[in-house]
């Protein structure tokens, strides 16, 4: 089945334009995909259901799907992304990690909203793509140490301002994921492929930060597979997305 960026007038046809954008990817998005929802759902039915693990399963579920989506150049990652955003926003905001609910935010402003706004904002994405030259990786190395610097302490005095507010259980690491997140998202929205090392470095970030909070007792292994599926989704991107057909 062929996905054409065609859409029909009304609202059924906006489903179905979404709908076809599921189709034409890559076999291994598809085997990713499948692995990574098989996996979900046997975490989801072996553990306790809360609240939270609902919100793990369906926000991991999304969220793995939206990740493929944008390495496939497929614009219903703007609605996948927005919705598991928001359910990793509760997850975060239970377990404390709240730099983890600004990287959502994050990754809402860049990468949901402008598809949503622009059906054909992945359109040609091809010729779109371009690198950081060697200032631009100096500046931004440099960015990401003052943010993560000034976030990690921002976070830590936050609680003293608002009594009633839990404190951070891991305010450095949950400030440099979010930091490194950040950039990455920010990278995307201007369409440089550099991207990707930084999804890379933050899925490993999320993976030590979920582990940290999962040993800690407050969070779903769901998360953490969910990120450790993402390392894999960039991994993949680096051989067969469009984000670097260019540079082959």
């Amino acid at each position: 089945m062929t996905t054409t960026n065609v859409r029909q007038p009304g609202i059924v046809g906006y489903f179905k334009w979404l709908w076809q954008q599921l189709f034409g990817w890559s076999v291994q998005y598809y085997c990713l995909l499948f692995f990574g929802l098989g996996f979900q759902l046997a975490i989801f039915l072996l553990a306790p259901i809360t609240p939270v693990s609902i919100a793990s399963f369906v926000g991991s579920i999304l969220g793995i799907t939206c990740v493929l989506s944008i390495n496939a150049a497929k614009p219903i990652n703007g609605w996948l992304g927005l919705l598991s955003a928001l359910c990793f926003c509760y997850c975060a905001y239970k377990a404390t990690n709240y730099l983890e609910i600004a990287m959502q935010m994050s990754y809402i402003l860049c990468l949901d909203i402008p598809v949503l706004i622009n059906k054909n904002w992945n359109d040609g994405i091809e010729d779109k793509i371009r690198r950081l030259t060697w200032k631009k990786w100096l500046v931004t190395l440099v960015a990401v140490i003052i943010i993560w610097i000034v976030s990690a302490l921002f976070i830590i005095e936050l609680p003293k301002c608002i009594p009633a507010m839990v404190p951070d259980g891991r305010p450095w690491i949950d400030a440099l994921s979010w930091t490194i997140g950040l950039c990455g998202a920010f990278l995307t929205l201007l369409r440089y492929n550099d991207t990707y090392y930084f999804w890379t470095l933050q899925g490993i970030l999320s993976c030590v930060l979920w582990a940290v909070t999962l040993y800690q007792g407050s969070a779903s292994p769901a998360l953490l597979v969910t990120y450790l599926i993402y390392i894999a989704n960039d991994v993949l991107a680096f051989t067969v997305s469009p984000w670097f057909k260019k540079f082959r």
